[in-house]
């Protein structure tokens, strides 16, 4: 079931940048929660499906064009998957440039919970995991 929500974590990945809100909808439980990084500027958290995609929506519209990278291999973490990303925007102003990690928890294929944290040490703490855990399942 793990290597099954590390495959459902990286298709959202990819439909994210192919545009595929569609897709990001059907990701997400109904009743997601979703909790931004320290600072961000809507603190959240972001309850429910349509205020995750409504928030996703407007931060896209920021660029005419963004993506979201992996720059570490996904963390198998039982019912969570960590990852540490890149999100990369150009267009409406100066160029975007965010790492952040992020944890997904999945339950029947779905996200119930996504959390965003700037320290990836911090991130895999979350799971109960450390940066040695980490290396050592890579």
């Amino acid at each position: 079931m793990s290597q099954e929500n590390v495959e459902l974590v990286s298709a959202a990945f990819e439909a994210w940048n192919a545009g595929d809100m569609d897709a990001l909808r059907n990701f997400l439980d109904p009743d997601v929660v979703q909790r931004n990084p320290e600072g961000w500027p809507e603190p959240g958290p972001l309850v429910g499906r349509e205020a995750v995609i409504h928030n996703w929506e407007e931060a896209r519209e920021l660029f005419y064009t963004d993506t979201v990278e992996p720059i570490s291999d996904f963390i198998d973490a039982g019912n969570q998957v960590v990852v540490r990303t890149t999100w990369r925007g150009a267009g409406r102003g100066p160029e975007a440039h965010l790492e952040w990690t992020l944890v997904v928890t999945l339950r029947k294929r779905r996200a119930i919970l996504q959390e965003f944290f700037w320290d990836h040490a911090q991130a895999l703490e979350a799971v109960g995991l450390s940066e040695q855990d980490a290396h050592a399942g890579s």
